[in-house]
């Protein structure tokens, strides 16, 4: 199943299926911060509104905000 790492819960784990955003920026800021496809992303933490989402990629914590996950397209981890 897929879905965007933005609707993801706590604890939530997928593998980055596709990357995309008609903002090229917003496309290369993510694949600056490590996140391209194939990588492993669980979700640690959201805030309660939803924004930012702290997700540990690549062993390292990160925080993302929601715009930036609603462009990383998920393949759910069961």
């Amino acid at each position: 199943m897929r879905k965007l790492l933005s609707v993801f819960k706590e604890n939530e784990s997928g593998i980055v299926a596709k990357i995309y955003s008609e903002d090229d920026n917003l496309s290369r800021k993510i694949l600056a911060m490590g996140i391209t496809k194939g990588v492993s992303v669980t979700v640690v933490k959201k805030s309660l509104l939803g924004d930012p989402i702290n997700v540990n990629v690549r062993g390292y914590s990160l925080s993302l905000r929601k715009y930036e996950a609603a462009a990383i397209l998920m393949e759910v981890l069961k």
